[in-house]
């Protein structure tokens, strides 16, 4: 436990590192901060939180830098505090959520590059749990010569749309029949048990008699077989900027991770489970490519159903208050956009 003074260094030290990256010292403090102590008392509980974990000496003489420890214990208060924000950012990041939200097919795409340009670090979107979205309707249309165009409405009112190839050209009244066939057999089943009931009747060979269930289910095995997740990236640029990305070898390594859009898939899965916005902070990441960087994530429902997460990826010298309230607000107004289109 620190005393109030203790917690008042620790932060004062923390916000002049985040909006300038270099060693905070004693006299800092005193100049930017109304806290009433000398420079040799703060010096002191300086040193004090260097034993306790919360901050380092980077060199010796210099001043001091925060630790993993130290904005983990910074976040904690901020999360319980629930700090004032910014009313322009406030009033941006509506601004901005309300022209994506027009458009819900790119809402997911428009939101992590809108995260990215209002956080200045990478805005991360991905819809989840696809095998739990259950079927409202399915339409089938001609595309091209022997291709359709087939549109999935789900539950959450998200479309989803594939091209498909067929082995002859199908015409606009055997689609509309595959589709009134698919819809009253399949309508309000999770697309994981359509895909299942599918593979195991084209195992069994228990096609139908009938030539265009046949094909219906040929189509179903496509379309149903490739229900993925959704990742978007955005802002990779961003952080070049930032002088915490200054070693050419650390970008690669994090731009590695981040092209992997399954390592980033299986830390989301797990947040998704998870309650209001999580903080990773360096050593808490589980994957050892994050370790040098901070994670802000919430996920977004469809009731009481998760079905997606956002997150924003940035140095561990985050500011960490506008981070965790542009994913918080993000998050909760794409689950009111789910819910208010059902």
């Amino acid at each position: 436990m620190l005393d109030d003074r203790s917690k008042k260094i620790l932060h004062a030290v923390i916000q002049l590192y985040i909006s300038s990256p270099g060693p905070v010292g004693s006299r800092s403090i005193t100049k930017k901060f109304p806290i009433g102590l000398s420079p040799a008392t703060i010096r002191n509980i300086m040193s004090d939180l260097e034993d306790m974990g919360f901050l380092r000496q980077p060199h010796t003489s210099a001043g001091r830098v925060p630790t993993d420890s130290g904005y983990r214990f910074y976040v904690d208060a901020l999360t319980a505090e629930k700090s004032d924000n910014d009313a322009e950012l406030a009033s941006e990041l509506i601004r901005k959520l309300e022209l994506i939200r027009t458009d819900i097919n790119s809402f997911l795409d428009n939101a992590s590059r809108m995260l990215s340009e209002l956080s200045h670090y990478i805005g991360i979107s991905v819809s989840l749990n696809t095998h739990q979205t259950m079927l409202s309707r399915i339409e089938m249309l001609p595309y091209r010569k022997n291709q359709i165009a087939v549109m999935l409405i789900t539950d959450e009112a998200v479309i989803r749309n594939k091209i498909i190839s067929v082995e002859q050209e199908v015409s606009r009244e055997d689609l509309n029949r595959l589709a009134g066939y698919l819809n009253e057999r399949f309508a309000g089943h999770t697309l994981e048990d359509i895909r299942k009931t599918i593979v195991a009747e084209i195992a069994n060979d228990r096609m139908l008699c009938d030539g265009l269930i046949s094909e219906a289910m040929a189509i179903c095995n496509n379309v149903f077989s490739a229900s993925e997740s959704d990742v978007f990236i955005s802002g990779l640029s961003e952080v070049l900027t930032l002088p915490d990305f200054c070693d050419i070898e650390r970008i690669r390594r994090l731009f590695r991770t981040i092209e992997d859009k399954q390592v980033i898939l299986s830390l989301l899965e797990k947040i998704s489970a998870t309650d209001g916005p999580q903080v990773l902070i360096g050593s808490e990441n589980p994957l050892d490519e994050l370790k040098q960087f901070s994670f802000v994530a919430a996920p977004y429902c469809e009731g009481n159903r998760p079905i997606g997460a956002i997150a924003i990826i940035g140095p561990t010298r985050m500011n960490y208050g506008q981070a965790i309230y542009l994913v918080d607000m993000t998050a909760k107004f794409i689950t009111d956009i789910f819910s208010y289109s059902r």
